[in-house]
């Protein structure tokens, strides 16, 4: 029997950027369902209920994270949001209202397939594994031991909270106020010059500096200024 195509929301008020969009989705096999504002796009959000989301941070009834936050009142389908480079605010709200992650206009349609394709792997996970690699990185979750090359690397409690959290959604871009939430808790998620301390500490104990034994530099955890931090997938 052959699956269901999935079906995919697009919302956003510019017509060819809706065109474009559609026809990138049409190639990939999956449908979409097209809204130009807030309130279209949340009707039709329940009444088709689609597989994701692609949402514009700027409409003309309101903002993607309206959007963000209405469709996670019911639903957790992964959320990209467009925005535009000086709309870094925003992000971190749509962000935090939600959102799974972002892409940057003008975008190139490769990268905003592969956000989408990952972000649909993650809402459909398979049951975790008791290691998971990443490259060189290897991570017991349950032993909470880290090998790099092979080689056992130590690392403090919070250092291993943060990897845990990296790891487990890889790929997936994490804000200062998730992770700071997550391994620090809620009284501490403004404290974002402690977050980048521990995730310097992290980077020297499993990335490979500059020309180490000759090799290229390794860079495992991406910064994305201003917004978080993301593992490389």
């Amino acid at each position: 029997m052959t699956a269901p195509r999935r079906t995919v929301l697009v919302v956003d008020d510019e017509p060819q950027i809706v065109r474009a969009v559609k026809v990138l989705l049409r190639g990939a096999g999956l449908d979409a369902l097209a809204a130009h504002g807030v309130e279209e796009a949340l009707d039709l959000a329940a009444l088709h209920r689609p597989d994701a989301a692609i949402v514009d941070l700027l409409l003309p009834d309101g903002t993607g994270v309206d959007v963000c936050r209405g469709l996670r009142e019911w639903s957790g389908m992964p959320i990209l949001v467009l925005s535009a480079v000086d709309e870094e605010d925003e992000k971190v709200a749509a962000l935090e209202a939600g959102a799974d992650d972002y892409v940057t206009k003008p975008f190139g349609s490769r990268e905003l397939l592969a956000r989408l394709q990952a972000a649909l792997r993650r809402a459909s996970p398979e049951p975790e594994e008791p290691v998971i690699a990443v490259g060189p990185l290897e991570v017991d979750l349950a032993a909470q031991l880290v090998r790099v090359d092979g080689r056992e690397v130590h690392l403090t409690r919070t250092e291993f909270g943060l990897l845990r959290a990296l790891v487990r959604d890889r790929g997936k871009l994490l804000t200062h106020r998730s992770l700071l939430r997550e391994v620090w808790g809620q009284a501490y998620v403004e404290d974002v010059a402690t977050l980048r301390t521990h995730i310097a500490n992290l980077r020297r104990k499993i990335e490979a500096p500059d020309g180490a034994d000759g090799a290229p530099p390794r860079r495992l955890i991406r910064t994305e200024t201003g917004v978080g931090y993301r593992l490389a997938p």
